[in-house]
């Protein structure tokens, strides 16, 4: 949160607020959870920060092991993107790397959502680091967690594993099927515009020279 907020807080390159930012990256109702990354990670018994540069950070934004989430951005499509740069960077390096990643990472974009990559800087850099990245990525591979909860949930539901606590307290048993219920719609809607973006990509494959 301090990383997305950054350029409300101190002066930078953006002219966006939490309102804007909702709006660009969030196309769709239902699918508003996002996978955020944080690079470079550093230790922090690390006696000296390494100087990252610009094409470094942006090769760590999609690098799942610099996810905040355990899923891979690479088993989805990419709805909406979002990144933030911190410290002293060239805004003109900083496009030049996005597109690079963007041509880079076609096969994880879509078509059918133009401008889905938003970029902003903020020249106030964070304590240790000279330059950070934030990313903001509203990835359909978000659905492995959504999968994950629903499992760990349906098996402890059908034993009633400390349902007595709710159901005392006033909750009823229906409301946990809902809740269920919800779960897998959200899954199945993240497949469903995951599996329009192979289709798309099909047709093109398909089409004559």
């Amino acid at each position: 949160m301090s990383g997305i907020t950054t350029c409300l807080r101190f002066l930078g390159q953006c002219d966006s607020d939490l309102r804007k930012l909702a709006v660009n990256m969030a196309p769709f109702p239902h699918l508003h959870f996002f996978m955020t990354v944080f690079a470079p990670l550093t230790a922090r018994g690390s006696q000296q920060y390494r100087t990252v540069t610009v094409p470094e950070l942006t090769s760590q934004m999609l690098n799942a092991k610099n996810m905040m989430a355990a899923s891979d951005p690479r088993h989805g499509c990419h709805l909406t993107v979002s990144a933030v740069f911190r410290g002293k960077v060239s805004l003109k390096e900083v496009e030049e790397q996005i597109q690079n990643i963007q041509n880079k990472n076609s096969a994880y974009s879509v078509e059918w959502i133009p401008n889905n990559f938003l970029s902003a800087q903020c020249e106030v850099a964070p304590r240790g680091p000279q330059m950070t990245v934030i990313f903001l990525g509203n990835l359909t591979a978000i659905q492995e967690l959504f999968k994950n909860v629903s499992n760990q949930f349906t098996a402890m539901f059908k034993r009633k594993a400390f349902l007595h606590w709710d159901t005392q307290e006033g909750m009823d048993e229906m409301e946990f099927t809902k809740a269920e219920s919800n779960m897998q719609d959200l899954v199945a809607e993240c497949q469903q515009y995951q599996d329009a973006t192979i289709e798309e990509e099909g047709e093109y494959e398909e089409e004559p020279c």
